[in-house]
């Protein structure tokens, strides 16, 4: 009996379909590639700034040079920093002497204490966070209902549309420059390691029948600069290698995100522009478009036609980041928004109970659903938002993966899917050690996914020190290899960045879940 983490042995190459965002495979799309059953290479996560400034500053909010322009930031307003001892009330001052006298200042209650200067907002965090847990374990496991409890791209969408609505008090250029400088780095070194290995691996774009040609070279610098997908083989490799042979497009796949990314980020101008003319139709208007184009009323083909569902679908999203930012949704009642968004989320269980896609009731595979699901998810939680300064109760335990999370959320989302795939030739070696009878065998075989999720944050980790510092560099921060925060005031902000998995020795591993978008 051989022992090993295998690909199903009659897996075939993914489909290619426009649709969402990079290349979607879906096999009842008309057009597809026509040899792998659904996949869909768009997921997660994203790029969002989340660098805190320095608290002694009061500029630093405002200035570039701080890193207020972080692609990821998400921090509450400063309060005025004014005197660092409570004024006198009122009454007292009716009663103090005429003739000057030594001041002696009064200690500051706890409710009246000013907020910190530039501090974060520690609820923004937790839930990018959060999304960040939810896309590697999707991509891992493939459950169809976590696109449904916690709708990750809607919300990193939303929370970079409030962190650009606030950048944009500073001339529109100058954000999107820096916005893209952060960006940019990143995404670098992890095109050129992905490069190296398909090109190791023997791929020649030249002949590839997807990519091949002028054009197919011409697709490379979306490697560089992601404007459109960047091309890459769909099935390449042996099935007796390390990967199995679709791990180029379930690696170079998410980069579908950056592309969206950088779309909303040089539209936002223009975006914000009319959401402060005209709230409203701003606010809607994604809802319909996707009405359109993603119900198959209206058909765009090729990478247009993906980058404009990607719009649709999550630019309401991007533009509730606006209405949070502006306190649009402060403005409105309770009960009134949580109502409405309510029967939005309905409608859209609805739509997808008549349009289940390969995975059933996973919402990425069901445009309508997914806009008006999210539309309606991101809306609650941005009128909860508690607007924490600090993690409170036992949460406080997790302060220190939050942070790092947050300053490394463009590291975490760009290589998590490779590392996951990272983890099966490390496991199968298990299947090696002399104890392993066929009892053991049976349970590694048993609880081989959940091996893989407790290995790959490790793998994540190690990623983390080695590529995570560029962050730093892109943001023109000294570089850090472990931000978890510090004692001493930061000086610089933290940086951080918005189905399935592996093959596997069982069904739920033979296939990879990399078809459904992590959202």
């Amino acid at each position: 009996m051989t022992h090993g983490h295998t690909t199903n042995p009659g897996a075939t190459p993914p489909e290619h379909t426009p649709s969402f965002g990079v290349p979607q495979q879906r096999a009842d799309a008309p057009g597809s590639h026509p040899e792998e059953p659904g996949y869909d290479a768009r997921w997660v996560m994203s790029p969002f700034d989340t660098s805190p400034k320095s608290p002694t500053s009061p500029t630093s909010r405002t200035s570039d040079a701080a890193g207020a322009a972080d692609t990821f930031g998400t921090r509450v307003p400063a309060e005025n920093p004014g005197s660092p001892f409570e004024a006198p009330s009122a009454s007292a001052a009716s009663r103090a002497p005429s003739v000057p006298a030594p001041a002696v200042p009064a200690a500051p209650s706890a409710s009246s204490a000013p907020k910190k200067a530039g501090g974060r907002d520690r609820y923004l965090d937790l839930l990018r966070t959060l999304a960040l847990v939810r896309v590697v374990a999707y991509h891992l496991f493939g459950w169809a209902w976590l696109t449904v409890l916690f709708p990750s791209m809607g919300v990193m969408f939303a929370l970079a549309g409030s962190l650009m609505a606030r950048s944009l008090k500073r001339p529109a250029l100058g954000v999107i420059r820096g916005r893209i400088r952060r960006l940019l780095p990143p995404l670098w070194i992890f095109s050129a390691v992905m490069l190296a290995m398909m090109f190791a691996a023997g791929w020649n774009i030249s002949e590839d029948p997807d990519n091949g040609g002028t054009w197919g070279m011409i697709e490379l610098f979306n490697y560089i600069v992601p404007i459109g997908a960047p091309p890459f083989p769909w099935s390449i490799g042996d099935k007796s290698g390390l990967l199995e042979q679709t791990w180029a497009v379930q690696s170079a796949g998410v980069l579908w995100y950056l592309r969206a990314y950088l779309w909303f980020v040089l539209a936002s101008p223009l975006l914000l522009w009319a959401f402060r003319r005209a709230p409203w139709p701003t606010l809607l208007a994604p809802l319909g478009l996707t009405a359109v184009v993603g119900t198959g009323i209206v058909t765009i083909p090729g990478e247009t036609g993906n980058a404009v569902s990607d719009f649709a679908v999550y630019g309401g999203c991007w533009v509730l980041g606006f209405a949070h930012y502006e306190g649009m949704l402060q403005k409105i009642p309770r009960y009134v928004a949580v109502s409405c968004s309510t029967l939005l989320m309905a409608f859209g269980l609805w739509w997808a109970s008549g349009h289940l896609g390969p995975d059933g009731w996973d919402l990425n595979d069901i445009p309508l659903a997914q806009a008006t699901w999210s539309f309606g998810f991101v809306v609650i939680l941005l009128q909860y938002s508690p607007s924490w300064q600090d993690l409170p109760g036992r949460l406080k335990r997790w302060d220190k993966l939050v942070t790092l999370s947050n300053s490394r959320a463009m590291t975490i989302y760009l290589w998590h899917n490779l590392l996951i795939m990272a983890t099966v030739p490390i496991l199968d070696q298990l299947y090696n050690l002399p104890f392993m009878n066929d009892r053991m065998v049976g349970l590694l075989d048993a609880t081989y996914m959940v091996w893989m999720f407790v290995l790959v944050w490790p793998l994540i980790g190690l990623a983390i020190l080695c590529v995570g510092w560029i962050e730093d560099l892109a943001a023109k921060r000294s570089p850090r290899l472990w931000p978890t925060g510090s004692k001493k005031p930061a000086s610089s902000g933290t940086h951080a960045g918005p189905g399935s998995g592996p093959p596997s020795r069982s069904r739920a591993r033979s296939r990879p879940r990399s078809h459904s978008r992590a959202r």
